[in-house]
């Protein structure tokens, strides 16, 4: 997968990092934290924080202040960004659009479910080792 997009990647002229930190505040439902991307996507926060640092110097998030946190910023993507990330979107359907013209949905929908089935039992696995 990262293969096959890696030609949008780069055509976004930021690294994959940032896009990822762009794409969280672009498509979150509210402004998020440096802390929250980092846990919903698994990577430190001080990596999210240099891409969000960034992302900020080259005007495509701001960082505002975070009424539940004094110290925790939120990010927010500034009309840059959110163009930024249009265009990277728009060039990864065509991607994907190629794609789908030579698999079928049935194929995709079946590997859907299949990985669906398989992080249930990973998650269930956790849940009962942790518990």
């Amino acid at each position: 997968m990262r293969a096959l997009y890696a030609d949008t990647r780069a055509a976004s002229g930021i690294a994959e990092m940032e896009l990822t930190v762009l794409t969280a505040a672009v498509n979150a439902a509210a402004a998020p934290t440096v802390a929250q991307i980092g846990r919903s996507l698994g990577h430190p926060r001080q990596v999210v924080q240099r891409a969000a640092n960034v992302l900020a110097e080259r005007g495509l998030v701001t960082f505002a202040d975070n009424p539940d946190h004094k110290r925790a910023s939120l990010i927010v993507a500034t009309d840059a960004g959110r163009a930024l990330k249009a265009a990277d979107h728009a060039r990864a359907q065509a991607v994907t659009d190629a794609l789908l013209a030579r698999i079928d949905s049935a194929t995709f929908a079946n590997a859907a479910n299949q990985l669906h089935i398989i992080r249930a039992e990973i998650e269930g696995y956790l849940r009962e080792r942790d518990g």
